[in-house]
């Protein structure tokens, strides 16, 4: 079932989506080579708690980070720790979720660590515009289709693999709600109303689409080749006036 948000629900969202856009904001300060995935996760749990919000990852299934943080090949999933260190030429995708009064925000971004290789800046701006070219269709009347075959044209068009087991959800009183949105075209015909919010969460690949679990974690997702891979989400609303960035600074 799709829940849909009313304005005071919303209202709480976006208040959630701000404090992730804080993260973020934090995140392209100190993200730089010989800092520690366990120093930019401590940060990211201060500015959360600072702002009367709850860390959503923390727990979640026995997630033991307040943020994912997916180095190079790593998709997502990637577990901080003291012992993953930045280096220079290297990606990294920041996952965060915030909860605050209830509702989520939950807001990813890939960063360059230092300076990074063409074809690698090539894969983070083409990924960035796979996530607003589905946004773009964020709007009443559409289906959800719209919003993955949107995706899939900009991957296809650079020749990027898509990852196929994750995708985008419906996020509000919980982190994964209904529906469920795939990077490429399935041919949903789920219609896109008003208040409906969606973690919209293309994520690309340098080689080919599969990806595996590493299996002595249980958590961190990398693509089956090693190559790197990219990972871009905003939180997003449709309302009357067309698609609403939830996961944004507010004025």
């Amino acid at each position: 079932m799709i829940n849909r948000k009313s304005k005071e629900e919303t209202k709480r969202m976006r208040h959630a989506g701000h404090i992730v856009a804080l993260v973020h904001q934090k995140m392209r300060e100190v993200i730089e080579p010989g800092i520690s995935t366990k120093e930019l996760d401590s940060i990211a749990e201060k500015i959360i708690r600072e702002n009367r919000a709850i860390p959503t990852f923390l727990g979640y299934q026995g997630f033991p980070g307040s943020i994912c943080a997916s180095i190079n090949e790593e998709v997502v999933h990637g577990i901080p720790s003291a012992k993953r260190v930045l280096q220079e030429g290297d990606i990294i995708s920041i996952d965060v979720g915030a909860t605050y009064g209830g509702l989520v925000g939950d807001g990813a971004w890939t960063y360059p660590v230092g300076k990074v290789s063409a074809e690698i800046q090539k894969l983070l701006v083409t990924t960035e515009e796979s996530l607003f070219a589905g946004i773009e269709q964020m709007k009443e009347g559409n289906v959800l289709d719209d919003i993955s075959r949107a995706i899939e044209l900009v991957a296809k068009r650079e020749k990027l693999g898509i990852v196929r087991q994750y995708g985008g959800h419906g996020v509000g009183h919980s982190m994964h709600e209904d529906p469920f949105l795939f990077n490429y075209s399935v041919g949903d015909r789920t219609l896109l109303k008003t208040g409906m919010a969606i973690a919209i969460e293309p994520m690309l690949n340098l080689g080919v689409d599969e990806v595996v679990v590493n299996k002595s974690d249980g958590w961190t997702v990398s693509t089956a080749d090693s190559k790197p891979s990219a990972h871009f989400e905003h939180t997003v609303m449709v309302t009357a006036d067309g698609p609403l960035i939830l996961t944004q600074l507010m004025p």
